[in-house]
């Protein structure tokens, strides 16, 4: 699956990574929903490193759609607040 990180740009991510990466969303959402900063920096920090160590970055010229677009590092919970949905930033 291709995955989308604002600001940094796309990488080619396993589909057999969307169980743990899921799981490491709930924690995002969690903190969110709690509005605990510390936890929604280290749970979207946690979140953004496995991505990365998971995925393969694709070439900057590469025009494939992102399946999942995830907030840039920096994000404000507040403005993560507004990307989520029912299943967080991740659906499933």
């Amino acid at each position: 699956m291709i995955v989308r990180i604002l600001g940094e740009g796309q990488l080619e991510v396993p589909q057999s990574a969307l169980d743990e990466l899921n799981s490491l969303d709930s924690a995002v959402q969690t903190a969110c929903d709690s509005d605990d900063a510390a936890a929604f920096d280290d749970a979207l920090r946690s979140l953004l490193e496995r991505v990365r160590a998971l995925g393969t970055p694709l070439p900057d010229d590469s025009l494939e759609v992102s399946e999942l677009v995830l907030p840039s590092a920096d994000a404000s919970l507040a403005e993560v607040k507004e990307l989520l949905t029912e299943e967080g930033l991740i659906p499933g």
